[in-house]
């Protein structure tokens, strides 16, 4: 499923944080990210640990979301997030590690987009939440 990703979301580097979408469906979205000396300016946040801050990874899910529904062509429009909900962390991920992202659909309407997902690094979980996006423009 290669598409290009600046071809589906807004965002630009340096705060795009999708590297791919491998998979999208009504149901689910994975996408992948690793983020690398490019993303050195990300580092400041916990530089002894070589740690990707939290937030970021957060984004970087809601980011997958975001193109894998609209690969889907199932909302048009520019959609902004406004609200977190049981996110959880278990574990960090250094840098240069790849981040799975696995999405899932629970509400997709051309206003409204809820999901909620899980992150993984080395297949150990390290991240769960849910979120809500609306249509901004």
């Amino acid at each position: 499923m290669t598409q290009k990703i600046e071809d589906l979301i807004p965002h630009r580097a340096p705060f795009l944080f999708v590297d791919e979408i491998i998979s999208a469906t009504t149901e689910t979205i994975i996408g992948l990210k690793t983020f690398t000396e490019k993303d050195v300016w990300l580092q400041g946040s916990f530089p002894e640990l070589n740690l990707v801050p939290g937030t970021i990874l957060i984004e970087a899910m809601a980011q997958c979301g975001g193109a894998g529904v609209k690969m889907l062509g199932i909302a048009d429009g520019v959609f902004g997030l406004v609200s977190l909900d049981k996110v959880e962390f278990f574990a960090g991920v250094e840098f240069k590690k790849l981040v799975k992202f696995v999405v899932k659909n629970i509400r997709l309407s051309e206003k409204i987009i809820k999901q909620s997902g899980e992150a993984f690094a080395d297949d150990t979980l390290i991240l769960r939440g849910e979120w809500l996006c609306v249509k901004l423009q």
